[in-house]
């Protein structure tokens, strides 16, 4: 047996490593350094630990020997994470739970071997239902049960000492009566049930258990011994009749304990909608889901959790804090052990010698692995929650002392394992009977013999003189080595339920924690998210010309305020970031930057990322200019609009201003007013969609030139209203321009020419041209906008196509079209600048490390070819010509050739929006810009959009040194 003890050695020293780890994490998150002093207690527990090897190996050298591992491992965590919650309990908690290995050790020295059970079953039986019906009488009620007894500044929970004397008298008075219990029964329309008098214990047992529920409202200490004596008597008898009935009789006691006990009402309305009541009743149930929610995979780190948020979370909950703090990964290292444990206590009762140590050790393997599960399930919403201590781990002397009792029981149940003696021992007859008695034996039904009280003289030991009982011979199934081999096989089946169970418990683990971390992190009931934001110090954004739009201040507490120190410059495209009403812009899109991340470049650094000590956020460098979009946001000072400003050769953002805009430093207030008047939230840059007015003509003259369909010199007649399918297309104001040239018409934006023009092209080739541009898409790489509308081609009737081509929506029975965001247009523009090609626009430049080290550098992209370099080079020229010669005149800007096209877009009761589209330098264009005016009044003396993109080409041409 030395191998065995090697083994659990071996076994030992690996989870000392873990543990060892997880207090250090623990340690240093407090902030003291690591030493042998502070880290006195996964030494002193490993020491304690190896004593009892040893003590094993004098005692039980046949025992399993991961049993004593595992539960090294599960001390280790559980000691480790009651110091980190309730540290005025740590000491307690340890003290006790060195007592607890040396009262296992104890039970090992006086325990010799089983065979005690035997003799004072009935006597366990006694104390066991003393112990637990105890508390209805001289109980004391805490946290609305009443399972406790005061004995002057202590309370004990006799419960806990219960289910072990009520384990060993199962056993006892199975392991005699296993045989009469698996054949006796009756056959109802073909289904076996036992007799009546045989379901006596099950309806004694079913009984008790209802009598815990009403008088010490404890739920789960009920179902925990109702299904640890199901188990064992599936077990004993292989009989499924026994669990159906089992089942059925819980079902009732169910049933009727919810319609007439208000407490298993509450808890199973918790359990449905704990949300319901979230500041109440289901209080401790949500904050455990909004610990387990903040864990996801790897979890916050040792220390960092906010699942002190939960009531006694360091006894019933403390797997809560275990999976917020570990993580999936950790909390599933928990479940697994138990599983574990389940397996090789049920390995233990299949090598068990006798019957009497096989029960003994499911029973207390069931008693320890449906616990945890009971109370896992519970705080992870899959069952109702029960109440029980999760084993090992949850603060609490009585569960510990009587958890490590039973790991005693159970190793001496492995000590007398198959292989320690030659000889089976079960409730079979153990010597031959004469072949007279077998010959006279009556025989049942089913083939199977009995002897009487005479016989029994020689029967053995279960044959009391004068009985009336009667025994199976050695040929019935359960007799013998036969009836070990159908033992082991339900113990096999055993096996997989609890496997199961676990894997059903890692199964819904994993669903809060990764598929639904992120919908219940967003609730805004959520306090775990509002108070854990305010302690990162999220990462700097900033211009590309250095200026800082938002950085993070620490308070006097040690919480971070968001701060923008030059007001709200480029709100919108900052966003803002409130505890209250969460985030927008780069504030949400780059989030996870933002936020501060883990680093394991170094072991120190893997250990404070482990232990949740996280770098400081990323700073977010912006394309942006912070000169250009001071002019945009200047030009646009009182008015309702936007303005954008690309690079188009990159597409790299510039500029990007709405109006009007907010106090992204304030957004509380705003939130309490109606600002839907307003709108100032609205990011009318890429949210809002308009009408293009004529700068859609760059669209359908580009469409024109590269099919083949028309050219610039090609004439046109211009009459101010001319009938294009079933009704007239009329140029602005009604202007008659008479006959002109492709070229002309684009300067002067005759609409009846661009009408003629679409539908000469065709609605098909219009759309597939628009949908190069960019209509139909979401343009940003880095961040969203709306999606410019483009009719299908089928959808247009001949004069809906005419107004489309002259960027006017109209039409009935489907969306009207085209309808651009002005970064749209800035797109059009730009991909005309960068001959032919459209480029995504993007408004992050780069990522920098808290040290400035370049982290990440955004590629440009391109949305692709939309039209011919040769082509885009025509288009250029007649938008030249707008600017230096047509209604874009007032875009010029004083030593540099501006190109472009303006627009003025009819948007109903009069009202029109002034547009305008353009690039600069002529040659080389290193500026595309995009303006859009609501709300214009022509001859009011009012700058067109025009005229304020000549203010903005100005200072960006400037500050790039054209």
């Amino acid at each position: 047996m030395g191998s065995r003890r090697n083994t659990e050695l071996f076994l030992l020293i690996a989870s000392a490593f873990p543990v060892t780890l997880l207090y250090a994490l623990y340690v240093t998150g407090t902030g003291a350094a690591l030493s042998f002093q502070t880290l006195a207690v996964p030494i002193g527990l490993f020491a304690a630990f190896t004593a009892a090897h040893i003590a094993a190996r004098i005692f039980v050298p046949g025992a399993d020997p991961a049993i004593l591992p595992i539960v090294f491992f599960l001390s280790g965590i559980g000691i480790t994470f009651v110091t980190r919650l309730a540290p005025t309990l740590a000491m307690n908690q340890l003290i006790i739970l060195f007592v607890s290995i040396t009262l296992m050790v104890i039970t090992l020295a006086l325990v010799k071997n089983l065979d005690i059970v035997k003799r004072y079953k009935y006597t366990f039986g006694a104390i066991g239902i003393l112990l637990l019906i105890l508390p209805m009488f001289i109980g004391t009620e805490i946290y609305g049960s009443k399972l406790w007894i005061r004995i002057g500044s202590f309370t004990i929970q006799p419960g806990e000492f219960a289910k072990v004397f009520i384990v060993l008298f199962l056993a006892g008075y199975l392991s005699e009566n296993r045989e009469l219990l698996s054949i006796s029964s009756h056959s109802i329309m073909g289904f076996k049930i036992p007799r009546l008098r045989l379901l006596t214990p099950l309806f004694l047992v079913w009984g008790i258990c209802l009598l815990v529920v009403v008088f010490e409202r404890d739920l789960g200490s009920a179902l925990l011994f109702y299904t640890i004596f199901l188990m064992m008597l599936y077990a004993a008898t292989g009989r499924v009749s026994y669990v159906i009935i089992g089942f059925f009789l819980l079902a009732i006691g169910a049933v009727g304990a919810y319609h007439f006990l208000s407490h298993v009402q509450v808890r199973f309305q918790i359990w449905l909608n704990p949300f319901a009541d979230a500041q109440n009743k289901g209080y401790q149930i949500v904050q455990s889901l909004y610990s387990l929610a903040d864990g996801g995979l790897a979890g916050v780190g040792v220390g960092k959790g906010l699942a002190k948020l939960i009531p006694i979370v360091e006894s019933d909950f403390i797997f809560s804090a275990i999976g917020e703090e570990m993580g999936l990964l950790g909390g599933s290292a928990v479940l697994l052990a138990f599983m574990l444990f389940a397996v090789r206590g049920l390995t233990t009762a299949a090598r068990a010698k006798s019957d009497l140590a096989a029960f003994t050790a499911t029973g207390l393997t069931a008693a320890i692995s449906f616990q945890a599960f009971l109370i896992v399930g519970g705080v992870t919403k899959l069952i109702p929650l029960t109440g029980v201590t999760l084993p090992f781990m949850s603060q609490g002397g009585s569960s510990l002392l009587a958890s490590f009792v039973i790991v005693a029981l159970l190793m001496r149940a492995g000590d007398e394992a198959t292989g320690r003696s030659v000889e089976l021992a079960g409730t079979g007859i153990s010597t031959a009977l004469p072949d007279s008695a077998v010959a006279g034996a009556p025989t049942s039904k089913n083939g199977t013999r009995f002897f009487t009280a005479s016989a029994g003289a020689t029967a053995g030991s279960h044959a009391r003189p004068n009985s009336r009982m009667r025994r199976r011979l050695l040929d019935t199934p359960e007799s013998g080595v036969l009836g070990r081999v159908a033992l082991a096989k339900r113990l096999t089946v055993t096996v997989f339920v609890f496997t199961g169970l676990f894997a059903i418990l890692i199964g819904n683990l994993t669903y809060l924690q990764v598929f639904q971390a992120k919908n219940i992190q967003s609730m805004p009931s959520n306090n775990h998210t509002i108070m854990r934001a305010a302690y990162i110090k999220r990462g700097s954004i900033i211009t590309s010309d250095g200026v800082t739009l938002a950085e993070s201040v620490q308070n006097a507490d040690g919480t971070y305020s968001r701060s923008y120190p030059n007001g709200n410059l480029a709100a919108h495209t900052v966003g803002y970031y409130s505890t209250q009403y969460g985030s927008t812009g780069i504030e949400s899109s780059m989030n996870d930057t933002l936020t501060g991340s883990r680093d394991y470049s170094s072991w120190k650094n893997a250990v404070n990322s482990l232990a949740g000590i996280t770098q400081p956020g990323n700073t977010v460098k912006l394309t942006i200019n912070s000169s250009i979009q001071q002019a945009a946001e200047q030009a646009l000072a009182g008015k309702k609009g936007a303005i954008v400003v690309l690079d188009p050769r990159t597409g790299a953002v510039l500029a990007k201003a709405s109006a009007p805009s907010y106090d992204n430093s304030n957004v509380e207030t705003l939130m309490g007013t109606n600002d839907e008047s307003q709108g100032s939230l609205v990011d009318r840059s890429t949210q809002s969609l308009y009408t293009p007015g004529s700068t859609f003509k760059v669209v359908t003259l580009a469409a024109a030139l590269d099919s083949g369909k028309a050219t610039l010199d090609q004439s046109f007649e211009s009459p101010s209203s001319m009938k294009i399918g079933d009704a007239d297309v009329t140029n602005r104001l009604n202007a008659n321009y008479g006959t002109v040239s492709l070229e002309r018409a684009f300067a002067l934006s005759s609409n009846v020419v661009f009408g003629q023009l679409a539908t000469d092209i065709g609605a098909d080739t219009l759309t597939q041209y628009a949908r190069a541009f960019g209509y139909g898409q979401s343009l940003g790489q880095d961040f969203g906008t709306a999606e410019s509308i483009i009719p299908d081609a089928g959808a247009m009737t001949e004069w809906e196509l005419a107004w489309a081509g002259a960027g006017q929506p109209v039409g009935q029975g489907h969306t009207p079209g085209p309808q651009t965001t002005v970064m749209q247009n800035a797109v059009i523009a730009a991909a005309i600048a960068n001959n032919g090609i459209a480029m995504k626009p993007y408004v992050v430049a780069q990522t920098l490390s808290p040290e400035g080290t370049v982290v990440k550098t955004t590629q440009s992209r391109s949305l692709g070819q939309a039209i011919s370099s040769d082509t885009a080079a025509k288009v250029k020229e007649a938008m030249l010509e707008v600017v230096e010669d047509g209604t874009g005149q007032v875009a010029q800007v004083s030593g540099v050739k501006v190109a472009g096209k303006t627009g003025t877009a009819e948007i109903g009761s009069g009202n029109i929006n002034s547009v305008f589209i353009g690039f600069a330098p002529y040659d080389t264009p290193t500026v595309a810009i995009s303006v859009m005016l609501e709300d214009y009044t022509e001859d009011s003396g009012e700058a067109s959009a025009a005229e304020l993109a000549s203010q903005v080409l100005k200072v960006a041409l400037a500050v790039q040194g054209a």
